[in-house]
């Protein structure tokens, strides 16, 4: 091996295993919050704490309507805290669905370190708490973004009403591919995610909403999801919406609108 391709393959390596130790850093941007740091809204709510095992406490918001029709379990993406994501609550309380937002370990006031398996079953213990209070039936868990990969393992494991998936993605892998092609992914990647696998399992109606010009997760990895299970899957395209940016399109809302109420 001569002295150019021996740099080369040890500048691999060294690209191999700093993506290895930081990816956690490039896949969660949390905002953390104090544990005295007091919610304010305008819409009747209470903070939820969940308790997992020592050391690792899970934080949410309930949004609570007087009569409501069923429950919203809320996943959010990969950046923030629910005080800011708690704002998307009124696209749900508005048709009489009480709303319930979690925050990731890590984020805002929830504690613990973060791994794929230990972030999965802190969502299934919370489905399992709020299924003391709430019929399944009338429960529709929602993900968004990174969320849709909690969103679909959840449904996959229960039977919620309905599983809505806000720009999803295939699976991490997928993601991790458009970006840095040349990785390694399967062997390197700590958090997989896979959508893929558990949309196959879910045995309630699927709605993805997806926007069609999407720069970060395209609206192909949505069609990908939708041809494994057509039946169960409805994809609706958002004309012209982003990643970020659905529900400033009134079909965005008219959709959620039609859904909630089915």
């Amino acid at each position: 091996m001569n002295e150019t391709l021996l740099y080369i393959v040890i500048g691999y390596i060294v690209v191999i295993a700093l993506g290895y130790f930081i990816q956690e850093k490039l896949i969660f941007k949390p905002e953390k919050l104090s544990q005295d740091f007091e919610y304010k809204y305008d819409a009747p709510f209470e903070e939820l704490f969940f308790d997992i095992e020592p050391g690792v406490r899970i934080n949410g918001l309930h949004f609570y309507c007087k009569e409501p029709r069923g429950l919203i379990l809320y996943f959010h993406g990969n950046s923030r805290s629910i005080k800011g994501w708690a704002k998307y609550a009124r696209d749900f309380f508005r048709y009489q669905y009480d709303v319930v937002l979690v925050d990731y370990r890590g984020f805002g006031k929830s504690t613990g370190k973060r791994n794929e398996k230990d972030m999965l079953n802190d969502m299934q213990f919370i489905y399992e708490r709020l299924k003391e209070k709430y019929n399944e039936q009338h429960i529709l868990v929602y993900g968004r973004s990174m969320g849709s990969g909690f969103a679909a393992k959840i449904a996959a494991d229960n039977r919620p009403r309905y599983l809505i998936l806000d720009s999803p993605y295939y699976s991490f892998i997928h993601v991790a591919k458009r970006f840095t092609p040349f990785l390694p992914h399967r062997l390197t990647l700590r958090f997989k995610l896979r959508t893929d696998q558990w949309i196959r399992k879910v045995n309630c109606h699927t709605y993805i909403l997806h926007g069609t010009k999407d720069w970060l997760i395209p609206l192909k990895q949505s069609e990908k999801l939708q041809q494994l299970n057509p039946h169960k899957i409805t994809l609706i395209r958002i004309h012209g919406g982003g990643h970020n940016n659905l529900p400033s399109f009134h079909e965005y809302h008219n959709f959620i609108r039609d859904i909630l109420k089915t």
